[in-house]
């Protein structure tokens, strides 16, 4: 059985790789993240402090457990704040890579890495793997960068793109837009949606278990791993409403360029997913049948 190591685990999709792993015990968990664990399940698989940001603490921590593969959840996605705090996104998204590549290579171990559709500038979407990026934001250059850094180390890789994901963690310590619109329209707050950008939301648990079919497929390369459709954000909002009877009319439409936000976002991402259904066996969700997840989790809590 293989043993993996997940970065980040106390994030969206890290939470959802721990949930997996004790489902089906398919592999050995070592979850990692700064801080105490706040996973509510403590059994079952391993859980270590990790600092990305401390090269020493990473190289220590995988050498004690040896992982056969690193899954690399971590990183800072907020847009706007990597604009404004550059040096930090460059020291999470591009250093902390550069660790990983560095320990993975020393132990052959196979490296998962999650990045985005922002490294593509929206004009020709949706891509597909051999797309030429152009990122229009400071994000999504520095997720370029780790990309580079990653292919051009060579080794065992696989660098898994994702768009919007969205999901619950359990103790809801983590938004989406999914739970943002759902929370607003509940309390009969009017919000402002963007309507002149697309794109393919993803649900967390599936991007889980792309993570997952990766390790357990060797894979090597680049894979698209994101929802299977295609929707402007407006009409995501929009679909939230309907399922879960909210009012509509409190979703004012709006242009991209009202905004005002620091970065710069493209207009229209999405993937073409049939190399990651094709290889890896891949098999997202339609964005109803997540909102459907959604809702189960919600009564549950």
């Amino acid at each position: 059985m293989k043993t993996i190591l997940v970065t980040g685990s106390n994030g969206l999709t890290g939470q959802k790789i721990t949930e997996r792993v004790l489902a089906t015990k398919d592999f050995n968990l070592i979850a990692t993240s700064k801080g105490e664990n706040r996973f509510p399940v403590k059994e079952g698989y391993i859980y270590a402090e990790m600092d990305i940001l401390n090269p020493v603490n990473v190289a220590e921590v995988v050498a004690k457990y040896r992982p056969d593969a690193i899954i690399h959840t971590a990183a800072m996605t907020n847009v706007d704040t990597c604009e404004s705090q550059k040096e930090l996104a460059k020291e999470l998204n591009v250093g902390a890579v550069e660790t990983l590549i560095e320990v993975c290579k020393k132990f052959d171990i196979q490296l998962i890495h999650l990045s985005t559709d922002f490294i593509f500038d929206g004009a020709n979407g949706p891509y597909d793997e051999l797309a030429p990026a152009c990122p229009l934001s400071y994000y999504g250059q520095t997720k370029l960068e780790a990309e580079e850094a990653i292919i051009a180390a060579g080794g065992k890789w696989a660098i898994l793109r994702t768009i919007i994901v969205y999901g619950i963690v359990s103790d809801m310590s983590r938004s989406n837009i999914v739970l943002w619109a759902k929370g607003a329209l509940e309390k009969g707050e009017p919000i402002n949606v963007v309507n002149d950008q697309w794109r393919m939301p993803t649900l967390a648990e599936d991007l889980a278990d792309c993570c997952l079919l990766a390790v357990s497929k060797n894979a090597q390369g680049v894979y698209n791993a994101s929802g299977k459709d295609m929707m402007s954000i407006s009409e995501l909002v929009g679909k939230v409403a309907d399922y879960w009877n909210l009012d509509k009319s409190l979703i004012k439409e709006i242009s991209a360029e009202t905004l005002n936000q620091s970065a710069k976002r493209p207009v229209r991402t999405g993937f073409i997913l049939d190399k990651t259904i094709r290889d890896l066996g891949y098999q997202p969700r339609s964005f109803q049948e997540g909102l459907a997840i959604l809702d189960e989790q919600l009564k549950n809590k």
